[in-house]
C-alpha cells in the first residue's frame, strides 16, 4: 500500500495510536482498571487541538468517558454516532515479544495491548478530526464521538453508565459505527485468486452469561454419596457442552452466506448450511459461530477441602443467542440441566440486528472501495458482543465498521486479546483514509 502525502486522514494516526497505546489502560474487571482518566484527557487535548469541544464524564474515580460532537454542514440530517473505547484486558509482560505498553514500531507493525481492540480505531477517529481541521473539510451530518470506559468488563461504568445518566448527548443518532468490521479477509476463489472480502459488523448474537448451582449434601469424600453437588454439575455441564443446536439462520448470515458464496463462485445451499460453509474454505471462519446458538462453560467453583463433598457447586456458561431463539434455547436448556440444578443470569442482552440494504452501509462499502477498488463488502454478524448491544436500544442503528487494510497471512483473529498484538502501519493509515471517506460523506 502507498504511503499518501501529509495533509491526508492518515497524515499521523500511526504516532496518535502509539500514543494511546503507551497509556496502561487495563481492565481487570470487576472495578479493577486503570488509566482511562490519562487517555482520556489526552484524546480530549487532541480534540481540543482540533476546535471540537469535548467534555470527560466520570462515572466512577477515574473511570473516564469522553463525548463531543462535531458539527456537520446539515443540520437537518441525523447525527452519527462514532464510538470506541479506551480500556484494553489485561496483557502478561512476559509472554510478548514487545513490552505491551511500549506502543513501538517494529517490522511496519505497531505492537502493543489495544492495537486492534481498539484504540486503532480511537486514533483513526483522532486523526480525521485533526485532518478536518487542517483542510476546513466538515462532515455533512453532526458526528457525536464517544470514547469509552469498562467495555472489557461489562459496560457499567462505560456506555451503559453514559446512556443511562447522559442519554441526552446521543439524541438525534440514527446510526453509529464501533467495532468490529472492514478490515480485510482474504480468501479464495474457486479457480484459486485471492478474493478480498471486507466484512461489516452488521448483526450480533445476543448474550445470556448463566450461573448454574448445583446443591446437594454434604458428607466425607470417603462415603457413598448419591446427592453429591459437583457430580451433579458435571454431568449437566457434560450435557451443555455436547449438544449440537440446531442451525438457525438470522437475515444477516443468510445475505452473508448468498453474497460470499457469489463472491468466491460457490454453490449456496441454504438447506445444507454445513455443506456450504465447507466449500466456503477460510470464509467460512466468519460466519461458522453465528449459524447456531452456543453454550461454552467457561468457570467452575467448588468445595474448600479434598476429603469434604460440597453442598453447593456453581459453573458459568457463556451463552451467545442467535435473533428469536432465547426463548427455546433456555427451555433446552432447563431439560438438559435437570433437576438439582438452579440457573441464573450475570449479564443479559439481546441480540443486535441493522438495516443491511441502507444508506449507511452503502456509504461503508463505498469507503471501502475508494481505497480498494476490488473490495467485496459483505455483512456479518459478530459472534460476540460490543457496546452496540447498549446504544441500539436508543433506537440507534449500529454497525462494526473500524476499517484497516490487512496482508494476506496476518493473524487478525489472533490478535484482540492475545500475547503479542499488533497492527500493520500501512493498515492503520488505509483505515483512516477510509474512515475520513465514509464520514465526509455518508
Amino acid at each position: 500500500m502507498d504511503v499518501r502525502s501529509k495533509g491526508t486522514a492518515d497524515a499521523d494516526v500511526v504516532e496518535l495510536c502509539a500514543r494511546l497505546l503507551r497509556f496502561d489502560t487495563t481492565n481487570r474487571g470487576n472495578g479493577d482498571a486503570e488509566g482511562e482518566r490519562a487517555a482520556a484527557e489526552f484524546t480530549a487535548e487532541v480534540l481540543g487541538e482540533a476546535g471540537v469541544e469535548p467534555a470527560i464524564y466520570e462515572s466512577a474515580p477515574g473511570r473516564a468517558n469522553l463525548v463531543a460532537r462535531l458539527p456537520g454542514t446539515d443540520s437537518s440530517l441525523p447525527a452519527l454516532l462514532l464510538h470506541g473505547h479506551l480500556d484494553v484486558v489485561p496483557a502478561e509482560s512476559a509472554d510478548w515479544t514487545v513490552p505491551p505498553f511500549a506502543g513501538e514500531v517494529r517490522d511496519g507493525q505497531l505492537w502493543g495491548r489495544g492495537a486492534v481492540d481498539m484504540k486503532c480505531f480511537c486514533a483513526m477517529a483522532l486523526s480525521v478530526v485533526r485532518w478536518f481541521a487542517a483542510t476546513g473539510t466538515r462532515p455533512r451530518r453532526d458526528v457525536v464521538l464517544a470514547f469509552v470506559a469498562d467495555e472489557e468488563d461489562r459496560s457499567e461504568l462505560g456506555a451503559q453508565w453514559l446512556t443511562r445518566e447522559h442519554r441526552r448527548l446521543f439524541e438525534g443518532c440514527a446510526a453509529a459505527i464501533g467495532e468490529t468490521g472492514g478490515y480485510t479477509f482474504h480468501t479464495p476463489d474457486v479457480e484459486g485468486r485471492d478474493v478480498r472480502l471486507y466484512p461489516v459488523g452488521t448483526a450480533e448474537r445476543g448474550t445470556a452469561h448463566l450461573k448454574l448451582t448445583a446443591r446437594g449434601r454434604a458428607g466425607h469424600g470417603s462415603r457413598r454419596n448419591d446427592e453429591n453437588a459437583v457430580v451433579r454439575l458435571i454431568g449437566a455441564l457434560d450435557r451443555l457442552a455436547a449438544q449440537e443446536w440446531p442451525v438457525t439462520l438470522s437475515p444477516i448470515v443468510r445475505a452473508f452466506l448468498a453474497r460470499t458464496g457469489d463472491a468466491l463462485g460457490v454453490d449456496v445451499d441454504l438447506s445444507d448450511v454445513d455443506g456450504t460453509l465447507a466449500r466456503l474454505g477460510p470464509a467460512a471462519k466468519l460466519a461458522e459461530t453465528t449459524v447456531r446458538n452456543s453454550t461454552t462453560p467457561t468457570m467452575l467453583d467448588a468445595g474448600y477441602k479434598v476429603n469434604v463433598i460440597p453442598s453447593e457447586a456453581t459453573a458459568h456458561v457463556d451463552t451467545r443467542v442467535l435473533p428469536g431463539t432465547e426463548a427455546d434455547l433456555l427451555t433446552e436448556v432447563d431439560d438438559l440441566l435437570g433437576p438439582h440444578i438452579e440457573r441464573q443470569f450475570v449479564a443479559r442482552q439481546a441480540p443486535v440486528q441493522a438495516s443491511l440494504d441502507s444508506p449507511w452501509f452503502t456509504a461503508m462499502a463505498q469507503a471501502l472501495r475508494s481505497e480498494d477498488p476490488e473490495a467485496v463488502v459483505v455483512p456479518y454478524c459478530m459472534g460476540g458482543g460490543t457496546d452496540a448491544k447498549v446504544f441500539t436500544p436508543l433506537g440507534i442503528e449500529c454497525y462494526g465498521f473500524d476499517p484497516l487494510w490487512l496482508p494476506k497471512g496476518f493473524p487478525y483473529a489472533a490478535m484482540a486479546h492475545g500475547v503479542d498484538e499488533r497492527v500493520p502501519v500501512e493498515g492503520l493509515r488505509f483505515g483512516a483514509r477510509t474512515l475520513g471517506h465514509f464520514l465526509a460523506h455518508c
